[in-house]
């Protein structure tokens, strides 16, 4: 690769980072004019409108036999289980304990790669891996209820489960991602989960068929203005630079990366919401990156801990 080439999917990584590190925060102000599913919708429903209005110009890419069922457990996989278990999870917790919970990412996906590709798991991401979750379990039951977070093990139980799928999708997008435009994939998630929401926030929310009017009218405009960023700039902006850099970086790579976010999350936590975390849920914060870094590093014997 020349630098140019190089340095165009590590921007794109890094753009996703940013974006998806601040979507924590954005949620929790979203979550004060609607549902957690009514949410979701709403930004996949505007990221869809975007989508569709570009979607002409999107390079198209021949579907081989087969893929049908990836294409979907890709669509299953995120949005549509990742956002409803992570929205649910945020307002159970507070949006720097997820962010934390969420550096799982990197170990989750060698993880997978192990139990699904064979690829090889070396002891020093295993007991990574062991130690990250003993600091997810340690910052949980250090976390005691508050206003904006009053079940925050539950939250972050939740948020362990979201990035399970998340680590799933990334090898499932892996996969996809030599036969498929990485915008043509982007649109597949966004207009899929437009779809599986709807019932949700309608059945959540159904004030919006009764009286829509007095129904937006009562939505703070800090929860409009959340909602605009996260379908118009998260969802789009974060699928779409992900998927891009994925297609042209190693799995593992791509999903180190994701290392970042959470400290992207509780400096927005803390900027924007005024979100502070315990001594002993800094300890266990500690722990936790502690793993996520002793399992991306080297065996001295030369077995790497990731795939590059």
């Amino acid at each position: 690769m020349t630098p140019k080439r190089t340095l165009i999917p590590h921007l794109c990584l890094a753009g996703a980072v940013l974006l998806w590190g601040t979507s924590f925060m954005a949620t929790k102000f979203a979550l004060t004019g609607f549902s957690p599913l009514a949410v979701i919708f709403l930004r996949m429903g505007l990221a869809s409108c975007i989508m569709a209005a570009a979607w002409p110009h999107v390079p198209r890419s021949g579907r081989a036999r087969g893929d049908i069922k990836w294409l979907a457990l890709l669509a299953l996989l995120q949005p549509c289980l990742y956002f409803t278990l992570e929205g649910y999870a945020v307002t159970f917790t507070t949006s720097a304990q997820a962010g934390m919970v969420s550096s799982l990412v990197p170990l989750l996906v060698a993880a997978g790669a192990w139990a699904f590709l064979r690829e090889p798991l070396s002891r020093r991401m295993l007991f990574g891996i062991a130690l990250s979750l003993a600091g997810v379990v340690w910052l949980s039951l250090g976390g005691a209820a508050a206003e904006n977070a009053p079940k925050p093990a539950l939250g972050n139980f939740l948020e362990l489960l979201a990035m399970c799928c998340a680590s799933g999708y990334m090898l499932v997008l892996k996969h996809l991602s030599s036969r498929y435009n990485s915008w043509q994939l982007t649109g597949l998630q966004i207009f899929a989960g437009a779809v599986f929401f709807l019932p949700g926030a309608l059945a959540t929310q159904p004030v919006w068929l009764t009286d829509p009017a007095d129904a937006a009218s009562a939505v703070p405009a800090a929860a409009w203005i959340a909602v605009a960023y996260l379908g118009g700039v998260v969802t789009l902006g974060g699928f779409g630079l992900y998927n891009q850099a994925v297609a042209r970086l190693a799995s593992a790579q791509a999903a180190a990366a994701i290392n970042l976010v959470p400290l992207v999350a509780v400096i927005a936590g803390w900027i924007m919401l005024d979100e502070a975390l315990a001594p002993a849920q800094m300890a266990a914060c500690a722990l936790i990156l502690a793993g996520v870094a002793l399992g991306q590093t080297r065996e001295k014997s030369g077995v790497s801990g990731q795939n590059d």
